[in-house]
């Protein structure tokens, strides 16, 4: 079943790596956002009538810094504009340094059922460094408050100074405050990041150190109990994240506020980064869209493909044949030999060697290659 996304832009301070639509200094504009992005459900709400919702997510920026009454607010307009299915999986992103005890209760009374942390790592030196603006005994007072709740917890790989026992130490915490899922990124830099100067005076893991970092850090998730279902999420069993396997399903989902991205129908439709831009259009009646593009037979094909070999659960090939009309083994039978080594085939199911899943793009170059070559 399709999902629904709600982006808040709002944060008090942009981390050092962050490449999110997102603002520090914006906070005036809470209440007028907010306003708009429940009148955005509105105006879709004609259009998605016929569609049952399985999962909310409210990601960002920083959702839990702004009051908790519009997360509530949110919850309400999506019951009353579309039809959710029955125990729909509601998540809410969090930075530990921004939640109370009275925001928990309203969290729980709007139906949040799913909590996600971005704690990053356990060493408080290297916290400061990203710019986060909360340190270890943060994390520790927040997941307090959510004791007995679902959350997961992000952690993040190849930052400046970062060792084994760093990795060990941020698990063990995550481990030890409860977290029922974790995701362990690598830092991904851009230039224009504040972090960017680190990545060019070498002061950044390189890509092999990082990849050991995962290994290790694999390796003591699964000790504890964590079993990958998607190369950087790893949850305890029934504790995978319904709304992230849609998208690596390549199932449909709806995207509101700023920069939202939306899947529907066949479409990839994506809103307007501008804040003022947004918020005129809304004002005046128009879905603030800037780009909405028809994918392709040969885009859909490669888009199932990537997403699905991911995943620990691999492509479904009868399936793909059936859905594209195509025999998967002949179209993909280079990208197939030549990955031989790295791919296992069981019951009609293709997925990547365990200890090859992190290295996946090059893996999935042969299959882009083999794809442009069919029709």
């Amino acid at each position: 079943m399709p999902g629904i996304y709600i982006h808040i832009p709002f944060c008090k301070h942009k981390c050092s790596y962050c490449d999110f639509c997102s603002f520090a200094d914006k906070s005036a504009y809470e209440e007028a956002y907010m306003a708009c992005l429940y009148k955005e459900m509105e105006l879709r709400k004609d259009q998605l009538k016929d569609y049952t919702f399985d999962t909310i997510y409210f990601g960002g920026g920083t959702p839990s810094v702004i009051d908790p009454k519009y997360i509530y607010g949110a919850v309400a307009q999506i019951q009353k504009c579309f039809r959710l299915a029955k125990n729909p999986e509601v998540t809410l992103e969090l930075n530990p340094g921004t939640i109370s005890e009275s925001k928990v209760a309203t969290y729980k009374r709007a139906g949040i059922n799913r909590y996600s942390f971005g704690l990053q790592t356990a060493i408080d030196e290297q916290l400061a460094d990203l710019g986060r603006i909360h340190n270890v005994r943060d994390y520790v007072y927040a997941t307090n408050l959510l004791k007995g709740e679902n959350f997961s917890t992000d952690i993040m790989l190849g930052l400046k100074n970062q060792t084994k026992e760093d990795v060990f130490k941020t698990i063990e915490l995550a481990y030890r405050c409860g977290s029922s899922h974790i995701s362990m990124y690598a830092l991904t830099v851009e230039d224009g990041m504040p972090i960017y100067t680190d990545y060019l005076n070498g002061e950044l893991p390189d890509a092999d150190e990082v990849a050991a970092l995962y290994d290790y850090g694999r390796g003591l998730l699964q000790e504890r109990g964590y079993a990958r279902y998607e190369v950087s999420n790893f949850a305890k069993p029934g504790k995978q994240s319904r709304h992230n396997l849609n998208y690596w399903r390549r199932g449909e989902y709806i995207g509101f506020g700023l920069s939202a991205s939306s899947f529907m129908m066949g479409n990839r439709i994506t809103n307007t980064f501008d804040l003022d831009e947004y918020m005129k259009c809304i004002l005046s009646g128009f879905i603030p869209a800037v780009d909405s593009e028809g994918v392709t037979r040969k885009d859909a094909r490669f888009e199932k493909i990537m997403l699905a070999l991911r995943t620990e659960e691999g492509l479904d090939v009868p399936a793909f044949d059936k859905e594209f009309e195509i025999s998967f083994a002949k179209a993909y039978e280079t990208a197939l030999r030549k990955n031989e080594a790295y791919l296992e085939q069981k019951g009609g199911r293709l997925k990547i060697r365990d200890e090859y899943l992190y290295v996946q793009n090059s893996i999935l170059m042969p299959f882009m290659e083999d794809n442009e070559k069919n029709k």
